[in-house]
């Protein structure tokens, strides 16, 4: 039980114990008074001298122990002679019960001494319990503290071990980075000698190339210069018997649309004079060209429904100039449908013969 709860307990009386001591102080007790009876009843058959008596007060009831008053001093009785004596019975009476009482006193005084050793017994046995329980916690705490200091001071000492690991690390990580950057600066300063190198490569290749190309275009442009004036020749000597034919002519001023030649209608007749300008006046506006105009000449053929539902343009004869032979062509294939002759038909078959405006 320890301190706490023993004060937490009310106070209790203390259990009986050394019941053989007290039958054996008893009768030790019983032993004295017959021997003071005896040798006060022969007391008695003295003659009695004078005596002088001290009064004080009765003898507190001690079952419960309470701390012991300081007593007073004793009060000074004023002796007064002694009366004549008594019968010698009653004073042996009140000798005994005197006697009696102090016999009892003395042994209540040593109960409760008794008793109050056995409770400070307990009570040193209980506190030195007590201190041992208290030495044992501090104990106890005292190596616990230490325990925690080592444990403490082991895991101080393994975050110095791993941050001087992780030191390391980014050490090692920071020189293989700055190796790997001065590998990747040396890979991009090859990379642009190279790129470099590759440009004026390219360039001098282009350079060439250019060059070459520009004689080859010179030369061209004289052979197509030549080709074009020899077309020119026969494009004017067919115009002329192309329009000898027509027995009209096409427009002289240039804009790019010739009449018809051989186309016939549904009905086998000829078309009309007239009908060249009709198809002129459609196909012209549709020319869209921005290009070179001198001496281009393209000659589309036409298959038509009797409705004038173009069923067919092919270039039937080039220029030279594909860009101009197919804008050409384009303008015919916008102009769909053809425009119907005199006689409410559109020739089966027929050609236009386009030049550029201004050619």
């Amino acid at each position: 039980m320890t301190t706490r709860q023993t004060r937490a307990r009310p106070v209790r009386p203390p259990r009986e114990r050394g019941t053989w001591k007290a039958f054996a102080l008893a009768a030790l007790m019983h032993l004295l008074l017959g021997w003071l009876l005896y040798h006060g009843i022969n007391w008695q058959n003295n003659t009695p001298a004078g005596s002088e008596a001290e009064l004080w007060t009765e003898i507190p009831d001690l079952s419960t122990p309470t701390p012991r008053p300081t007593p007073p001093p004793p009060v000074p009785v004023k002796v007064q002679p002694a009366p004549p004596p008594a019968k010698d019975e009653e004073a042996d009476i009140a000798l005994q019960e005197k006697k009696r009482k102090q016999q009892e006193a003395a042994a209540r005084e040593a109960q409760l001494a008794e008793q109050r050793r056995q409770q400070q017994q307990e009570q040193q046995e209980a506190e030195a319990k007590r201190q041992q329980q208290l030495a044992a916690q501090q104990a106890a705490a005292v190596a616990a503290q230490k325990t925690a200091q080592e444990k403490q001071k082991q895991v101080e000492k393994q975050k110095q071990l791993d941050q001087q690991k992780l030191d390391q690390q980014k050490q090692q990580q920071l020189k293989a980075q700055q190796q790997k950057d001065a590998e990747k600066a040396e890979q991009v300063k090859e990379q642009k000698e190279q790129q470099q190198k590759d440009a004026k490569e390219k360039a001098d290749a282009q350079a060439k190339a250019k060059a070459d190309a520009d004689a080859k275009a010179k030369e061209k442009a004289k052979a197509d210069a030549a080709a074009k004036a020899k077309l020119d020749g026969e494009r004017r000597a067919r115009l002329a018997q192309l329009q000898g034919q027509a027995g009209g002519g096409s427009s002289d001023s240039g804009e790019g649309l010739a009449k018809s030649g051989t186309g016939r209608g549904a009905g086998g007749n000829a078309t009309s004079p007239g009908y060249a300008e009709k198809v002129q006046r459609l196909v012209r506006p549709k020319i869209v060209w921005s290009g070179e105009t001198s001496g281009l000449e393209t000659v589309v053929s036409v298959r038509c429904a009797p409705t004038g539902t173009l069923l067919d343009a092919r270039v039937s004869r080039s220029s030279g100039n594909e860009q101009w032979d197919q804008a050409a062509l384009r303008a015919v294939q916008r102009s769909d449908p053809m425009p119907v002759d005199i006689n409410g038909q559109a020739p089966a078959s027929f050609t236009i013969t386009l030049r550029p405006a201004g050619s």
